[in-house]
């Protein structure tokens, strides 16, 4: 049986990733900081480990790996925050702390499974954003967060592909979360509406089958490459919905 490895686990994308391994016959290890929230996230699920780990420290992110084994097939990284702000009002402990989970939980965990993927010949995903790939207002922590993270899954692909471990990222678009809905106001998502060439947002369902199918022998041959799942709001451009 292949172990994946998925953190953010607890709810939402890496949840919904989590439940699809599982049907596809995957052992998943659920790495998660919100003990609570791991715990019932676990109830009546077949096949998985609970893990308390917070990826954006070093310590933690260290005994995790050493405590995990040496056979890990996929590591899907998904631990994400999401405190969006101006520039102005963007200090450098909000700074940090986007970076340390978005960014250096990414770094943290691939290192740290280094040896354990080369040797399984396994898949990385990591999970960064539309907003890694365009500039939106409020997001300078966050999507330069995410923008990093598509920069360092090309890094991943180039440098440990010899090993034949296969880096790719997903990044989605709107995505009707918890999250989103806590942060997103009935304005924002009838604008998302009529941006999205779908005109809807994405389910945790429609991102998690995309992570898994990076992971899976279908995409053998598929490195490097960033892929937005996102109703086509990538490909519009500077298109707008009145003009169509």
């Amino acid at each position: 049986m292949k172990t994946a490895i998925v953190t953010g686990a607890a709810r939402g994308i890496g949840l919904a990733a989590t439940r699809q391994f599982l049907d596809q016959g995957w052992r998943v290890i659920m790495i998660d900081r919100d003990e609570p929230a791991l715990q019932d996230a676990v109830l009546g699920l077949m096949n998985v480990e609970p893990v308390v780990c917070d990826v954006s420290q070093p310590d933690q992110v260290a005994e995790m790996a050493r405590d995990v084994g040496d056979s890990v097939h996929a590591l899907v990284n998904n631990a994400g925050v999401a405190d969006f702000g101006p520039i102005e009002t963007t200090d450098f402990d909000r700074w940090r702390r986007v970076m340390e989970t978005n960014l250096d939980g990414v770094f943290l965990m691939s290192q740290a499974l280094h040896d354990a993927l080369c040797a399984a010949k396994g898949a990385i995903v990591n999970i960064a954003s539309i907003s890694g790939l365009r500039a939106s207002t409020l997001r300078v922590a966050y999507g330069t967060s995410k923008a990093a993270v598509i920069q360092l899954t090309q890094q991943q692909a180039v440098e440990l592909g010899e090993h034949g471990v296969r880096a790719n990222c997903v990044c989605p678009g709107p995505v009707d979360t918890k999250l989103a809905l806590a942060v997103h106001t009935p304005e924002i998502r009838a604008a998302y509406h009529d941006a999205i060439p779908l005109n809807r947002y994405g389910t945790e369902d429609e991102i998690a089958a995309m992570i898994t199918f990076l992971c899976s022998p279908a995409c053998s041959y598929v490195t490097g490459q960033v892929i937005a799942v996102d109703g086509g709001f990538e490909a519009t451009g500077v298109g707008l919905p009145a003009l169509r």
